[in-house]
């Protein structure tokens, strides 16, 4: 009987155990969702997705919203994600999105 108990309270720790890490994943996404990148928060990233879109083609002009993230924006370190797996995540094509400051009639950053 003693056996019994204890491979149920085991699997109940389990249980447990998983319960909590699921809940610390989705935590932590939505903290991440919500922070600023580069000075940019999800929505201003956002505001430029369908400018740089994978899928559209030819790609949309970026709109005045994403011009006005991205005038805001540390562009250098936006730089920094351009190969980033992140960016096929949010069906980003990395060429197009380097393209949008000139676009946007701002200066890229040397080196990017």
């Amino acid at each position: 009987m003693a056996a019994t108990s204890s491979k149920s309270s085991s699997s109940s720790s389990s249980a447990q155990r998983a319960a909590a890490a699921a809940l610390l994943v989705a935590v932590s996404v939505l903290v991440v969702g919500a922070a600023a990148v580069c000075d940019m928060s999800n929505e201003q990233f956002m505001s430029c997705q369908p400018a740089a879109a994978k899928t559209t083609d030819p790609p949309a002009a970026p709109s005045q919203a994403c011009c006005d993230a991205l005038a805001g924006a540390d562009l250098k370190c936006l730089c920094g994600y351009k190969n980033s797996p992140w960016m096929g995540v949010y069906n980003i094509d990395p060429k197009r999105a380097m393209e949008l400051p000139a676009k946007c009639g701002l200066a890229t950053p040397p080196d990017c």
